[in-house]
């Protein structure tokens, strides 16, 4: 190997774009490491760039690692020691590890699936960045590859609809782009991000199309089928999508006969369900292809990109010259004229009837600092004043629980681990047996300390983030619509229609000072720029899909300019949020500015 040659490590790359990017650096004279969770791609992919160097009658080599979850510390710690041996020094990381996550309405996604979808796409991209960052060379380059279908920036909010871990992982990956730039400055090294559009892919045109068809189905119902038998035969025969018609109709049949055996079901004979099957499969095939086809027409050559288009975007961002000029932006690179909602705005619209005797009122937090409690028990004494016929509080299983439980003391009060879901579920069950069903929830993330730098935090507190900001919110909005539905809404979606109550999420503050730094604003992005995009996501699928008429708010406080959170306001804003008698706010409100 020629030492003089860049080198270029590309995530998740034995396929697809990842392989396409690898390509197009290849005959660019770059040494390439490639890696991913599959060995037998990344052995084919070796042999195609192996293949362009020896073309090109390039000096360069290509080293692959198989077995390399990006959302794995162990495994990127011993990659990139890895790395030190074998080549010294890289000049540009591609994160482009990905994966589809649930194709699923929020209600009803898997946690452990959502976890592992934010922990590849954000965590993976976090953890290999800053492990990366003994390996770079002076002005090397982060190239982080995202999404359309999220926020490019902070006032136009893109709903991904049955994607919200996709969505939210996606928008804090921006924001922490974006942040990553003003941290690096001082080893220069260069942070962007570019967002394609969709692009031609195995990946959309046989996972994500597909699954959403199915989800559409599953909730809108199909003529002969119960809900529950519509999901069995999508999560069966959509692996077989595209199949010859003899292996279709195998696959029905065998699906057909396996609905009947676990249901016990005289109702139905295998040749009638599996026809109705197959009929189900066809109408899959054709609204994913509508969907397909819409997307196009609001490209303005109705074309998707290509692998390579992608390729040439990256290669370009990561030149010196290019580098230098757009250092930590993103940049759209998707064409699409995508056409969406204003829901920002500053104020709320005001209750005249604050009505809260006999309502039922959750209030939830992870909170860090102790004063922030007080705030949420002026809350609950007001809540208190005005009659709700119960209050009650939980909060991090932290070490500020034993102050906790005094301050809270008049309340019914208990402390949880927010991030076990057995526990979380538990806790909504008996507040439903015990006093009915929930009208509104308040649930306050608490903030983080935006003068810690992200380059240097443990993965441990990395993670403690995540949990904070992203899953453990999803968890609450999941289990607090559920609370406000039926029991049995999760197998018939009907039960979802005009479903009501309030649900609020008061995330992170902004920064307070006269003269805040740009890496202080970046860094307190991030977590906010995961919360908007979910909440956008999750109030499309509540209210287009589900008909449900629950509020579902996400309140930022804090300005522009610095100055402290007025929570006379918050206090106030709450109190009218949890009045509402119909659907009227659903929106992201900067209370302050």
């Amino acid at each position: 190997m020629n030492k003089d040659n860049k080198t270029v490590l590309v995530t998740g790359s034995g396929t697809g774009i990842g392989q396409a990017v690898a390509r197009k650096f290849a005959k660019e004279g770059f040494n390439i490491i490639i890696l991913g969770r599959r060995k037998e791609p990344l052995v084919e992919a070796s042999e195609i760039l192996n293949d362009i160097i020896k073309k090109e009658k390039f000096n360069t080599i290509v080293k692959y690692y198989p077995g390399i979850d990006v959302a794995d510390e162990d495994g990127i710690n011993k990659l990139f020691d890895n790395i030190k041996n074998d080549f010294g020094k890289i000049d540009v990381i591609v994160n482009n590890a990905g994966v589809s996550g649930p194709v699923k309405i929020f209600t009803n996604s898997n946690f452990n699936e959502f976890k592992e979808c934010v922990s590849i796409h954000l965590t993976g991209t976090y953890w290999t960045s800053i492990k990366s960052l003994d390996s770079l060379n002076k002005n090397g380059k982060i190239i982080t590859i995202s999404t359309f279908f999220t926020e490019e920036n902070k006032f136009e909010q893109r709903p991904y609809r049955f994607r919200t871990p996709y969505t939210a992982a996606q928008g804090a990956k921006n924001r922490l782009v974006e942040a990553l730039a003003w941290e690096l400055v001082e080893k220069d090294i260069k942070s962007i991000g570019t967002n394609p559009g969709p692009v031609h892919s195995d990946r959309i045109y046989k996972t994500v199309y597909p699954k959403a068809a199915a989800e559409f189905l599953r909730i809108g119902g199909f003529k002969g089928l119960t809900n529950k038998q519509i999901e069995i035969a999508n999560a069966a025969l959509l692996p077989y999508l595209g199949e010859n018609k003899d292996i279709l109709e195998q696959e029905a049949k065998k699906t057909a006969d396996a609905i009947i055996k676990e249901n016990n079901d005289q109702n139905f004979d295998t040749i009638t369900l599996k026809d109705s099957l197959l009929k189900l499969l066809e109408k899959v095939q054709d609204i994913a292809e509508k969907i397909q086809y819409n997307t196009k027409k609001m490209i303005v050559d109705k074309e998707f990109l290509s692998q390579e288009d992608v390729a040439e975007m990256v290669y370009n961002l990561s030149t010196d010259s290019i580098g230098r000029l757009i250092n930590g932006k993103i940049i759209p690179n998707d064409r699409v004229f995508y056409p969406v909602k204003p829901i920002i705005n500053r104020s709320i619209n005001l209750n005249s009837d604050l009505h809260i005797e006999g309502k039922l009122i959750l209030l939830t937090a992870t909170i860090d600092d102790i004063n922030d409690f007080d705030k949420v028990r002026k809350i609950a004494e007001k809540l208190n004043l005005m009659k709700a016929r119960q209050i009650i509080i939980l909060t991090d299983n932290n070490d500020l629980s034993a102050k906790a439980k005094e301050i809270f003391k008049e309340f019914h009060h208990h402390t949880i681990a927010f991030e076990n879901e057995d526990a979380i579920k538990r806790i909504y069950t008996t507040i439903d047996n015990k006093f009915g069903k929930i009208d509104s929830v308040i649930h306050f993330t608490g903030n983080f300390d935006y003068s810690k730098n992200l380059t240097t935090l443990q993965r441990s507190q990395w993670n403690k983030l995540v949990n904070k900001f992203i899953n453990i919110p999803h968890l609450i909005v999941r289990e607090s619509v559920l609370s406000m539905a039926t029991k049995d809404a999760l197998e018939n979606p009907d039960k979802f229609k005009n479903s009501f109550g309030n649900i609020i999420i008061i995330g992170p503050d902004a920064p307070i000072g006269e003269k805040i730094e740009g890496k202080i604003r970046a860094r307190s992005e991030v977590f906010r720029g995961a919360l908007r995009p979910y909440l956008t996501t999750a109030n499309q699928e509540l209210h287009d899909v589900l008909n449900s008429k629950i509020n579902l708010i996400l309140i930022l406080q804090g300005s522009i300019d610095g100055t402290m959170p007025d929570y006379n306001k918050l206090e106030s804003t709450l109190i009218n949020l949890c009045a509402q008698k119909e659907m009227k706010n659903n929106s992201i409100i900067y209370i302050n500015e």
